[in-house]
């Protein structure tokens, strides 16, 4: 398998300006409101917009589960990139488990829109296909809709 196969991607126009888009990524209260598809929900973001900066959201189920694992911003160009894993925690510590990078790019499309590209990069085959079942294309897809509706309100 190629390191591009172990990708899952997700590439939107969506009806909202980068700037817009940019904000409800880049701002914890903002992130807070889209970042996991309904009813799930964010009760904690911490965004250090830097390389090695902290990148942490707590994710929470309906039926009490919570789900967070710190990481770290890898590359932030603004209002166009934003690069986090969860193979480091703050200082540059490995984490325990490395599962994803992801790989976020905002590029105007003209008429107020921009063209959207989530990535997901996996260290294995086995690890992709986790994060399929686990609902990466529903899921991300629900929460994609919840930023473009957030991001026409600003």
């Amino acid at each position: 398998m190629t390191e591009g196969e172990r990708d899952l991607v997700l590439t939107r126009s969506l009806d909202a300006p980068r700037g817009a888009l940019w904000r409800c990524w880049s701002e914890p209260e903002l992130l807070k409101q889209w970042f996991c598809p309904k009813p799930w929900f964010v009760s904690e973001a911490r965004m250090d917009l830097r390389p090695g900066g902290e990148f942490f959201t707590l994710m929470n189920g309906p039926d009490g589960e919570s789900f967070g694992e710190p990481g770290v911003f890898l590359d932030v160009e603004e209002g166009r990139r934003l690069v986090f894993t969860d193979a480091f925690r703050p200082g540059w510590r490995p984490s325990g488990r490395a599962f994803m990078t992801a790989d976020v790019r905002f590029e105007d499309a003209g008429a107020g829109r921009t063209l959207y590209t989530a990535r997901a990069m996996h260290w294995s085959a086995e690890a992709r296909d986790e994060h399929e079942k686990m609902g990466f294309h529903e899921g991300w897809g629900k929460a994609t809709d919840q930023l473009e509706a957030l991001a026409k309100t600003l």
